[in-house]
């Protein structure tokens, strides 16, 4: 099955096992991408966005690694659209 695969918040906090507020602290920290609006009162992520993120943690890239991957994935998505 081909597509992009958009997780709601509660599934993204299971899957990084970090609460709401820590994945919008690393939001702004430029740690991890941005949500992407849904509707008027919900957002989502952009599976392989998480997973890309998760898997450069567990590689042990740096903050500044992450930051640069955060950027891309997020230019990614812009031109995607």
């Amino acid at each position: 099955m081909n597509g992009i695969f958009i997780a709601r918040r509660k599934l993204v906090e299971e899957k990084c096992g970090q609460a709401r507020s820590t994945i919008y602290l690393n939001i702004s920290k430029g740690l991890f991408p941005s949500p992407v609006r849904l509707g008027a009162n919900s957002v989502g992520w952009p599976v392989h966005e998480i997973d890309a993120v998760l898997a450069a943690r567990v590689a042990g890239k740096t903050d500044d690694e992450i930051k640069v991957l955060v950027s891309e994935l997020e230019a990614a998505r812009k031109l995607a659209a």
